[in-house]
C-alpha cells in the first residue's frame, strides 16, 4: 500500500510540534510527504475542483494532516482524482474550529475517515462531513528524550500565553523568589521550528512544574472564544516528566489522565505561587519518571499513528512496530 501524506502548515509560530509530527508520521508509515504552506484564501480553482466526485482506485491511500479544518481544501489536487485513492483520511489538529470545515470535506465521499483532537465534537463532524470520525488527540514524542533527569533545578517554567496576572515574567519571578522558588520565563524563540522545539524540550527537562492555562482564562485573538482544548504544552510537559500547573481544559482528564495537572488561581499571583509551593512540598524525584512512563504508554504520537495505519488498512512497518514495542509498559521500566 502506497501512502501519500499532505501536511498543510499554518503560518506563525507554535507549530513546531506539528511539523515534527508530520515528519514522524511519514517516517513511521513510510509515506511520501508533501508539505504545503497555508497561503490564506484557497484559490477559486481549487475550491471548484473540490466539488468534483472522487475517483477510487488502486492501492494508494491519502492522509491529510491539517492544522485547521479550512486547510482540507488543499487536498484538491489532480492526484486525488487521477489515478485516485483507495482510502482517504484527514487528521485535524485544531478540530475545535468546526465552523471552518472546508467545502471539500463537506462534499460526501472525499474523506472516508477523519481524525479529530476534540472528542466531544464527533457528532458535529460526522454530521458535517458524512465521514467516519475517530478521536486522535494531541500527543508527544517521548522517544525523542534520550535522558530523563530527576534533578530539576527549576521549580516553575512559563510556557506560552498566560492570563494577565501571570503574563509578566519578571513579576512572576519576583513572587516566586519571595516564596523560595525558582522560576524560568518563556524559552527563547528561534525562527527554525526544529531548534525552537528543542529549546522548549530542554527547558521542560529542567523543571518540576509548567505554567499553562486554558484559553478560557487565558484568551488570545487566535484561540477559540468558547471552547477550550488541550494543546502540545500539556502533552510535551508530561512527556518530559513535568507536571502542569494552571487551569486545565475540560478535556484534560480524558486526554491526559487524572491527576496529571494541578489547579492554581489564574487571577491572584500571590495565591497561585502559594499553591505551587504546597505542590512542590509534595514533589519527589520519582515524579518525572512516573509522569514520563504514563506519557509513553498513553500519550505518545505513535499510538495515534498506529491507529491511523489500522484504519487505512496499512500494515505497520517494522520501524513503527519496533518503536511501539518500546512504548509498552513492560519496556518502560529503567
Amino acid at each position: 500500500m502506497t501512502l501519500d501524506i499532505i501536511y498543510i502548515r499554518a503560518g506563525g509560530n507554535g507549530w513546531g510540534p506539528v511539523d515534527q509530527l508530520a515528519d514522524l508520521t511519514a517516517q513511521l508509515l513510510e509515506g511520501n510527504l508533501l508539505t504545503l504552506k497555508d497561503r490564506g484564501e484557497v484559490s477559486i480553482t481549487r475550491k471548484l475542483l473540490g466539488q468534483l466526485p472522487r475517483h477510487r482506485s488502486g492501492r494508494r491511500s491519502l492522509l491529510v494532516l491539517a492544522s485547521n479544518p479550512a486547510h482540507l481544501a488543499y487536498a484538491a489536487r489532480l492526484r486525488h482524482w487521477l489515478p485516485g485513492y483507495r482510502n482517504t483520511a484527514a487528521w485535524i489538529i485544531d478540530s475545535f474550529w468546526s465552523d471552518r470545515i472546508s467545502r471539500m470535506a463537506q462534499h460526501r465521499g472525499h474523506f472516508d475517515h477523519i481524525f479529530i483532537t476534540d472528542r466531544e465534537l464527533g457528532d458535529e463532524w460526522a454530521s458535517a462531513t458524512g465521514a467516519e470520525i475517530h478521536w486522535a488527540p494531541w500527543g508527544t514524542d517521548t522517544l525523542a528524550i534520550q535522558e530523563l533527569p530527576t534533578e530539576r533545578p527549576v521549580d516553575l517554567l512559563r510556557i506560552g500565553r498566560q492570563p494577565a496576572a501571570w503574563d509578566d515574567d519578571r513579576r512572576t519571578e519576583e513572587a516566586a523568589a519571595s516564596a523560595g522558588l525558582t522560576f524560568e520565563g518563556r524559552p527563547a524563540m528561534d525562527p527554525d521550528p526544529a531548534v525552537n522545539q528543542q529549546n522548549v524540550r530542554s527547558a521542560l527537562l529542567r523543571t518540576k512544574f509548567v505554567l499553562a492555562f486554558s484559553n478560557l482564562v487565558s484568551p488570545a485573538d487566535y484561540t477559540h472564544p468558547t471552547r477550550d482544548y488541550v494543546t502540545g504544552r500539556w502533552t510535551d510537559a508530561l512527556g518530559a516528566g513535568a507536571i502542569v500547573a494552571g487551569v486545565a481544559p475540560n478535556a484534560a482528564n480524558q486526554t491526559l489522565g487524572p491527576g496529571r495537572t494541578i489547579e492554581i488561581d489564574p487571577e491572584d499571583l500571590s495565591h497561585g505561587i502559594k499553591q505551587i509551593h504546597e505542590a512542590i512540598d509534595h514533589w519527589s524525584p520519582l515524579v518525572p519518571e512516573q509522569t514520563h512512563v504514563h506519557a509513553r504508554t498513553t500519550l505518545d504520537w505513535r499510538w495515534r499513528i498506529a491507529e491511523i495505519a489500522r484504519t487505512l488498512d496499512i500494515t505497520a512497518p517494522h520501524l513503527l512496530q519496533n518503536q511501539l514495542d518500546r512504548l509498552k509498559p513492560e519496556a518502560t521500566t529503567r
